[in-house]
């Protein structure tokens, strides 16, 4: 039988995963910590972020008596007094992980992670509703090691939290996933939606601004994205106009503004960001490399992005959303077609730089809120800032009750 190049990757993959997950099972002779929470973004690349920090935030401001463990890879990341950081090594993982009664996370667990019978795995994901296919939605460009990773992880899945009926529609296809869900909201949006000043206050402090400075962040998603494609920083720096940019911006909405740019994590994780940023760059604010996003977008005013599902965060703010897709041909020839239209979302967008400035200028708030409630209606949204107080709920009661059944 002859075997493509791919085939052979997935079994030498599969050799190492199983050598790998004797761990887990080695780990399995120790003891399940009631009141043990392990927590991990990225798969450890991210710090303290996204709607596990806020699930975490919660938990702390209403109890002591928890372990609460935080796996990553880099341990210069900082944390706050009551979360335990772990470096995220296969060993310190099988043990915090096989030890733990409930895990939370915003991505796909490795391949090789095991769950016990009696623990309870909680995923949150890391966007909401969104643009960019995932999963099978990707079609051909979705390879056959990601679909054998994410149904590993799917089948270990206890709990999906979602913020829309939308987002459980299309978790079959996305995640791979058709056990229980539960409309929350995303934890991590409550921050943007009850720390807003704080936010402003902090940002503008941290980067030396006026307090009246207005701020529009520019938060392109990742490109070349497909399983073994190059990870190539020159297909991600056809940035925009910022001073174009700017100066629209001035015109339509009046004021000073300064661009703040957010790279995808998967560029600042992997330490490709440089030859994207530089002294061409120079009058914008590189916030790429802040552990959260939240943060830095809850500062601004105005967003500007492409088919990132960081449109939506913005949008569950209320800030104006326009849309610079210079490529859109080529993204979704390699990505696959987009999960909306984007003629039927509230989002102006662009295919060029002209363009672009000319739809700033001529942007209609009362129009754009108007569609905005009307998709939110459409798609059953829930975003009303208490998500954190619910899912926090939730794991309290799953460790009341001495966690979860499905065992991987």
């Amino acid at each position: 039988m002859h075997l493509t190049k791919e085939d052979r990757y997935i079994r030498r993959r599969l050799r190492l995963t199983r050598r790998q997950a004797r761990k887990f099972y080695y780990n399995r002779k120790y003891p399940i910590n009631p009141k043990k929470i392990v927590f991990t973004t990225i798969e450890g690349t991210t710090g303290f972020s996204c709607n596990p920090k806020y699930i975490a935030l919660e938990l702390l401001k209403r109890r002591q008596d928890l372990d609460l463990v935080w796996l990553v890879d880099d341990m210069a990341k900082e944390f706050p007094s009551g979360i335990r950081k772990v470096k995220n090594t296969l060993q310190n993982r099988a043990y915090e992980l096989s030890t733990a009664a409930v895990w939370v996370d915003n991505s796909r667990k490795q391949l090789e992670c095991r769950k016990r019978e009696g623990q309870f795995y909680l995923q949150t994901w890391h966007a909401s509703m969104a643009a960019k296919p995932i999963g099978l939605q990707r079609g051909a460009s979705f390879s056959k090691i990601a679909k054998l990773v994410t149904e590993h992880d799917s089948r270990m899945i206890d709990l999906l939290v979602t913020n829309s009926r939308w987002v459980e529609e299309h978790a079959a296809s996305g995640l791979l996933y058709k056990g229980k869900m539960l409309r929350t909201g995303s934890a991590r949006v409550d921050f943007l939606i009850n720390d807003r000043e704080s936010a402003r206050k902090h940002f503008r402090e941290k980067y030396g601004l006026a307090e009246d400075v207005k701020l529009a962040m520019y938060a392109p998603t990742f490109r070349s994205g497909s399983q073994g494609t190059a990870r190539n920083p020159a297909m991600q720096n056809q940035m925009p106009d910022f001073d174009g940019l700017k100066h629209s911006l001035e015109t339509r909405f009046g004021g000073t503004w300064v661009v703040v740019l957010r790279l995808h994590p998967q560029l600042t994780a992997r330490r490709i960001s440089a030859g994207i940023t530089g002294d061409k760059y120079a009058a914008v604010i590189d916030a790429s490399h802040e552990d959260d996003m939240c943060e830095t977008l809850g500062a601004a005013d105005a967003m500007v992005t492409d088919y990132s599902a960081i449109a939506f965060d913005a949008a569950y703010m209320g800030l104006p959303v326009f849309e610079y897709v210079y490529d859109l041909q080529d993204y979704t020839g390699e990505r696959g077609a987009l999960l909306f239209d984007l003629d039927a979302l509230p989002f102006p967008y662009a295919e060029d730089m002209d363009s672009l400035c000319k739809t700033i200028e001529s942007f209609d708030e009362d129009s754009y809120t108007k569609e905005l409630k009307e998709l939110w209606q459409r798609v059953e949204l829930l975003e009303d800032g208490r998500a954190s107080e619910r899912v926090a709920d939730l794991l309290e009661d799953v460790l009341d009750r001495g966690g979860g059944t499905n065992a991987g």
